[in-house]
Formats: C-alpha cells, structure tokens, sequence
C-alpha cells in the first residue's frame, strides 16, 4: 500500500494514500490535510495506513456519525485518561442517542441545532432536565472538534457544527469566601482529617490533585514544589506530568502554613510509629492513607462536599473554590497579573485575567482617573 506527502502551505501538507480497488478494479484514493512540521504529517500518514491494514479505517461514504466519533476518540492524542472519559461520556449520553445513527456525510446544521436545543430543555432525554449553557457548550465542542478532524481528513467537505451557536454562558464571578467565612470554615474542620489539605491548598492556591501527589521530598523549609498531579478515572489512580511546563512551579509557603506543615508531619509520624510502621521514605506522600498508598481524589471531594454543608454560614462551594480564594487574596493585595498567573500555575496570564477579571478591575477607575489627571498636569 502506498502513500505520498505534498506540501501545501509553510505549514499544510496533503495526505494521499491507496485504499485498494474498486468492483471495477480501479485503484481507490483517500486524501486528507495536516498542519504543522512534515514530522507530524508523516505521522497522521502512517497511523492512518496503520489503521487501514487493520480494518479499522472508516470509509466516509456510508460512515455514521457514531461510528466516526468513537473512531475519533480512539486516535485522538494530547488528552489526559479523565478528559478521555468525559468525551466517551458525552458520546455515548448526548450525542449518540440523537446523532449516532445518521449518516456522517448527510449531517445537516439545522439537525446539529436540534440537537442543541434538545440538550438545553431535556438533556437530549424524553423527560430529563435540561442541561446548563456550560455543559451544553461541553458537548457542543466535541461534536465540534470531531468534526473539524473530519473535514482535515477530507471525509467532509465542511464542518456543519460552525453553522449552529451553542448557548452563551452567563458571565458569572468566581465563588470566593469571604475572611469570616475561610474562618469559620477553619474552625469547623480543625480537628478533621481535611483540614491539611484545606489550610494548604489556601496557603498556595493548589489544586486538589497538585496537593494529593505532594511528596515530602518536594517541600523546602518555605516552599513546595509541584511537579506532578494525582488523577482518578475509571482505570483506578495514576500521576501525570502537568499540561504544561507552568505547572511545574515552585510555590513560597507563608509562616502560618510552614507551622501547620510541621505539625501535620509530626502527627502523621506519630500515627505510622504507633502502627509500628516506621519513618516514612524522603519519597512519601504528604496526603495519604495511613499505609502510605495514595487518597482518591473523588472520595475526597464527596468528603469535602458533605462537610461544608454542615456549617452555619458557609456556602457549599467546591474544594477547587479554595483555589479561587487564593488567587482573590493576592489579587487584592495588588499583586501583577504575571507574578498571580505564575503562582497558580496557568500556562498563561491570559488564562488568569479571563478567570479573573472582575476582581484586577475591583476598585481601579477612581486610581485611573488620578493617574490620567497627574499625566494631564
């Protein structure tokens, strides 16, 4: 079997490979684009010449769209196992039981409309809730890029996805305790096992699967630092390396949570000597089961979610909200947008003006005006 590469563009190339022959037995031709270095075309050529000597290459004629996107999902790369799951989950809940049986090529825009509509009023569902305008988008965005994969491999000519828009989200502010409610909060769960884990995960604006692959080795006298995080899918616990090369960051620790650290580790080193289990390695755990093997993050947070609730006063945010607390505190005290970014580990300031925006502009207009009129003067 056999295939070629031509560049298109400075960074586009054109796939064109035989697919066997037809009843008249002439040769069969599937062409398909790519972007990027020549590497990655040669890549995207093999895997697809890979995947037509294994019988799995979906012939676009009389593919459905089910079938195509569980086709999608198993090749798609660059996607954590939990990301993974999510999309198989909307697949096989949202799309597929609307979509899944027609036919890929004769997907029409006024039927992806449809689809969204059903979502937004039932869930796609006979007699289910409709779905919030983030979730919708959520499931509007991997039939969306699916589809984009398919006109990159020529099985459609365009992307009827772009013809339809998904709901608009409701600018809505970041949940963010307030100081007498972080205390209060403090106080209720002092002598709960979350506590640590909460009084930390304030202190560096971590999250919840930053802090559980915290090892002992990665604290300094003043600092932690993140290099890995702790995920749960369905497959069970694994590490993993962050998104990207910010989330590997070093984080200083204020005085108070240095305090609290040290007692966490002397009671935890208390506990293993009195289950005769002796020091733990330089390599152990922070956050563990007494055994040393690693806590699951989704008991944590049903752990964490039944906890707030049960204090007077205290909104029943997530355990993630601690993060935004963080990141409102140093926000407040002035701190740059890039020194913030840089803390909570966003691959971007970007990323952190669009999460919080509404807090770096809190209170700046009166200071605007006094800057612009010493300018003027």
């Amino acid at each position: 079997m056999r295939g070629n590469i031509t560049r298109r563009g400075k960074s586009s190339w054109r796939l064109k490979f035989d697919v066997g022959f037809d009843e008249h037995g002439r040769r069969r031709t599937r062409n398909a684009t790519v972007k990027g270095k020549r590497a990655d075309a040669e890549a995207e050529l093999a895997r697809l010449l890979n995947e037509y000597h294994r019988g799995t290459l979906l012939d676009p004629s009389n593919v459905t769209v089910g079938e195509y996107l569980r086709s999608w999902l198993d090749s798609k790369t660059g996607v954590t196992n939990v990301t993974r799951e999510r999309y198989a989950e909307i697949i096989d809940n949202r799309i597929n039981p609307v979509l899944g049986g027609l036919e890929l090529q004769k997907l029409k825009p006024k039927q992806v409309h449809d689809w969204l509509s059903g979502l937004t009023k039932s869930g796609g569902l006979r007699y289910g809730q409709g779905l919030s305008a983030r979730t919708v988008r959520h499931c509007y965005r991997a039939l969306w890029g699916a589809l984009k994969q398919a006109v990159k491999l020529e099985m459609l000519s365009r992307n009827v996805a772009d013809a339809v828009t998904p709901p608009r989200l409701k600018i809505d502010e970041v949940e963010i305790l307030t100081p007498d409610q972080i205390r209060a909060a403090r106080e209720a769960l002092k002598e709960h096992r979350l506590y640590p884990l909460m009084s930390l995960g304030l202190a560096t604006g971590c999250r919840m699967g930053e802090l559980l692959a915290l090892r002992w080795s990665d604290v300094d006298a003043n600092s932690i630092r993140i290099e890995r995080s702790l995920e749960q899918t369905k497959a069970g616990l694994r590490f993993k390396d962050p998104k990207t090369r910010h989330g590997q960051r070093s984080i200083s620790l204020p005085p108070s949570a240095v305090r609290e650290l040290e007692q966490y580790r002397r009671q935890q080193l208390e506990v293993r000597l009195r289950l005769g289990m002796g020091k733990p390695e330089p390599d152990a755990l922070v956050f563990c089961n007494h055994d040393g093997s690693p806590l699951k993050p989704n008991n944590l947070s049903v752990a964490w979610n039944r906890e707030i609730r049960r204090i007077d006063g205290v909104p029943p945010v997530t355990f993630h909200s601690l993060r935004h607390c963080h990141a409102s505190a140093l926000i407040k005290d002035g701190i740059d947008v890039v020194s913030v970014s840089k803390r909570l580990g966003h691959s971007s300031p970007v990323i952190t003006l669009k999460v919080y925006a509404h807090l770096f502009g809190d209170g700046s207009e009166d200071r605007v005006a006094e800057a612009i009129e010493r300018m003027l003067r």
